[in-house]
């Protein structure tokens, strides 16, 4: 018999640690709510990307020791402006303000990045219950450009 597994609070301890090759199966399982599916490439196409990108930082999310969500930096020491390449929060554990928590380590760690000036971000605005009131929420602003259709926004540091 299995043992029933507790889902972290909203009071959990988030992280963001390394996706190794013991690690990695739950990332590759998790979902989006079927409405986000369009917004965000899943995990596996992810971290295929990230691993022929040599700028590509990535890293899994965890509350406490569940992982719940992926999160990945386009990560380029040459110039001053980086930007969050991905974001997802499976959708089980969406609106627990791990996604939040996670951005806020995300842009602590470009802090220590050498000549980092601003995080950027971007999404497709057309689509309901696109991302942009939450990067919002967090600080950052959309600076009027446009990149392959999605408006782009800024968080200077």
């Amino acid at each position: 018999m299995s043992e029933e597994v507790e889902k972290p609070g909203r009071d959990a301890a988030v992280s963001l640690r390394e996706i190794k090759r013991e690690t990695l199966r739950p990332f590759l399982r998790m979902k989006v709510a079927e409405s986000q599916e369009r917004m965000v490439a899943n995990n596996a196409v992810s971290i295929a990307q990230a691993h022929f990108e040599p700028k590509a930082w990535f890293r899994g999310i965890y509350a406490d020791e569940t992982p719940v969500g992926f999160i990945m930096l386009y990560d380029d020491p040459e110039e001053p402006v980086y930007f969050l390449w991905r974001l997802m929060v499976a959708d089980e554990f969406q609106g627990m303000g791990y996604g939040r928590k996670a951005i806020a380590q995300l842009v602590e760690y470009v802090k220590t990045r050498p000549n980092a000036t601003e995080l950027k971000v971007s999404h497709v605005p057309e689509l309901p219950g696109n991302p942009g009131p939450f990067y919002q929420k967090l600080g950052f602003e959309y600076t009027g450009e446009e990149d392959d259709g999605e408006l782009v926004m800024r968080l200077k540091l």
